[in-house]
């Protein structure tokens, strides 16, 4: 079992190689919630994930022959970049076999740091297969992302952190994909204040380590779909599952549509980028049945490259009712368009683009096709602007998600 002791050994190594993530109070999350909220910036962090911290700490135990071996991982992204940082600090050379559909930003930030990457399948199971392959074939030095108690004792040192800012801390959230993250800290957790709740979140569509507990034992999903690549994991670690039973009180599942919310908040509440697997925790925030309570939400990661944030916002400003998009027959004839227009102004609509299609139908008089995309403040004020084009004589239709982008 993991003791207090490598637990402390872990947190020597890590001095000075780790940024101090300091806790971040939330007043708008804490006033929503009804609970003192607090994040855990591992976003911050060296690479831009907790991930370093168990890479780091498990290559420190290495011997110098394993060392000397080469190193090769399999990773999402984050594990990657973690293990490719640790290894150019050691001097030691390390393949990395990522997912092919891993972010450009993670594949290019392991490559900086001097490993050697290898894209293969679509999931982390498809990429750790080959590296499992490598490690026997060339003698490589395996470093699982999360199957290891040191590396789950490496990450577990974000509790020290979460108690020496909030001692009286109630409750830890933490992301779930493998459990080397949820095990760590929460079994250190556990051992500096057995009263603390820790809840792991997991998404609904990758809920691996929540069906292995339901069930006693660790399952294999026969399928995911996430957008947290992060912890996209179908089968959880078996070496580090005991902890998770033992030491997780509960574990949530969040659908995807709630990250895209979340990743607004933070973006416009906080001004940090957090990738989806780093939201887990603040979508979690609103399912807890809990009030006035100290609760830290862990940030677990911020690598996300530019066209997901992209998208990420669009559709959040589509969910939220802050981007919308309508259709309208118009009479052809002069003036109608600018009557359009008129109409959204006095409803405080702000125009974003307009598709405006004469040819629509052979018969000009029977009408023209106009697509109106504007900004409102939310799903009423959206709705006031649509009442107001109905009155006006107006069969102007909402177009849906899909819609949107066609």
């Amino acid at each position: 079992m993991l003791t207090l002791q490598q637990f402390k050994q872990a947190r020597s190594v890590l001095a000075g190689v780790i940024l101090d993530t300091n806790l971040i109070y939330s007043k708008s999350f804490s006033k929503a919630t009804g609970n003192q909220v607090y994040l855990k910036p591992e976003n911050m962090q060296v690479t831009g994930a907790y991930k370093i911290r168990g890479a780091y700490y498990k290559i420190s135990t290495l011997t110098e022959e394993e060392r000397a071996r080469g190193l090769v991982t399999a990773s999402a992204g984050n594990h990657a970049q973690g293990v490719a940082y640790a290894a150019q600090a050691a001097g030691v050379e390390a393949t990395i076999v990522m997912p092919t559909t891993t972010p450009l930003v993670k594949v290019n930030n392991t490559k900086d740091y001097g490993a050697t990457v290898i894209l293969q399948g679509e999931t982390f199971d498809d990429a750790a297969e080959l590296a499992a392959q490598l490690a026997r074939e060339k003698g490589l030095t395996y470093i699982h992302p999360f199957n290891d108690p040191a590396v789950a004792t490496g990450q577990g040192t974000i509790a020290y952190e979460i108690f020496s800012d909030l001692p009286d801390v109630d409750m830890i959230l933490v992301p779930i994909g493998g459990g080397g993250l949820a095990a760590g800290v929460s079994t250190l957790a556990k051992l500096l204040n057995p009263k603390v709740k820790v809840i792991g979140v997991e998404p609904t569509g990758a809920a691996s380590m929540k069906a292995s507990v339901e069930a006693g034992h660790v399952l294999t999903l026969d399928s995911m779909e996430t957008i947290a690549d992060g912890v996209a994991v179908k089968t959880p670690g078996d070496q580090i599952f005991p902890y998770i039973q033992q030491n997780i009180d509960d574990i949530l599942t969040i659908d995807d549509n709630e990250l895209v919310d979340a990743f607004l908040d933070m973006m416009e509440k906080h001004k940090m980028i957090v990738e989806n697997a780093g939201l887990l925790t603040v979508a979690a925030l609103t399912h807890l049945d809990c009030k006035g309570k100290n609760v830290v939400s862990v940030l677990s990661g911020g690598n996300m490259d530019v066209i997901t944030i992209a998208s990420l916002v669009q559709h959040g400003l589509i969910n939220r009712g802050r981007v919308f998009t309508f259709s309208v027959q118009l009479p052809d004839r002069p003036g109608e368009l600018l009557r359009v227009a008129n109409i959204v102004a006095h409803a405080n609509g702000n125009i974003i683009k307009l598709e405006h299609n004469q040819f629509i139908n052979i018969n000009r008089q029977s009408g023209v096709a106009l697509r109106v995309t504007l900004e409102a403040f939310g799903h009423t004020h959206k709705r006031a602007i649509l009442d107001a084009m109905c009155a006006a004589g107006y069969q102007a239709r909402e177009c849906h998600t899909n819609d949107f982008y066609n």
